[in-house]
């Protein structure tokens, strides 16, 4: 959408589709159980003593990736029309660092103990980019207000999966921000430039998702896993959204602050 375009995407619309979201997979849906073959990845082949070893230093660039976006975002060269904007992607490239670590070690010897490792940064990373384009795109003051609710809500997906079993909540945390941030990035205008990376870390989202639904196939014709390339894919999104903050601007240069209703306003 262009700059100065009207947003369609009010923060109402938001909380009504999390809201039919929630209540719809939880009436809707059975609990959902962990598969028991879910531990089993296709690469089991160790290097230098190091088991699992590809899908283990597969985790590396996510780690690199995660500390260069904390260096980034708190570059004071890095423009934010807020200073509170840096807030949301501090915590989502610290959480790519942390998972890079935890998923390392998960991958040392995978069982649901370590696993909760991967998972709990996993939802900060979605809360964390899925606050920072609400911050941008539809209301920094309701960005100020759901970003603690909703980390907290990602945390406590994994530690209702980890007590009850249940994965319901988990995947609402991580699924519904793939719906929500595209149809935001459709209907809203940019406050800054260089959108299009946005969709390019999106595309290579989608790519480490199938990636990871592959893992066996890929990992039959190429002798590497798709589990592999799926940490190596996710690196690359996050890549993309380095590059972006770093070399973004506003688009209204002269923008102080967001009004209450989300619309760009100009400094007087």
């Amino acid at each position: 959408m262009k700059p100065g375009s009207r947003p369609w995407v009010t923060p109402p619309i938001l909380a009504g589709v999390a809201v039919v979201a929630l209540v719809g997979v939880f009436v809707a849906v059975p609990p959902l159980q962990q598969d028991a073959g879910f531990h089993r990845f296709a690469d089991r082949r160790s290097l230098l003593g190091v088991a699992n070893a590809l899908d283990v230093l597969s985790n590396l660039p996510l780690l690199l990736v995660g500390l260069l976006g904390v260096l980034v975002a708190r570059d004071r060269r890095c423009t934010f029309v807020d200073s509170w904007e840096r807030l949301p992607w501090l915590v989502m490239f610290g959480a790519v660092a942390a998972t890079g670590v935890g998923s390392g070690l998960y991958h040392l010897a995978p069982s649901n103990t370590l696993l909760v490792w991967d998972r709990l940064p996993q939802t900060l990373i979605t809360m964390g980019l899925l606050t920072a384009v609400i911050a941008e795109r539809v209301s920094l003051p309701t960005a100020r207000r759901i970003f603690g609710p909703l980390l907290a809500a990602g945390a406590a997906s994994v530690f209702v999966w980890i007590g009850t079993g249940d994965l319901r909540l988990y995947a609402v945390v991580q699924f519904l921000p793939t719906i929500v941030i595209p149809l935001v990035l459709l209907a809203n205008p940019p406050r800054y430039t260089r959108g299009v990376d946005l969709w390019i870390a999106l595309g290579w989202y989608v790519v480490a998702r199938l990636c990871e639904l592959l893992d066996y196939e890929i990992y039959a014709d190429l002798g590497l896993s798709g589990h592999t390339l799926k940490h190596l894919a996710a690196a690359a999104s996050v890549w993309w959204l380095v590059r972006m903050v770093r070399r973004r601007a506003p688009v209204n240069p002269g923008a102080a602050r967001l009004s209450s209703t989300g619309s760009p306003t100009p400094s007087p």
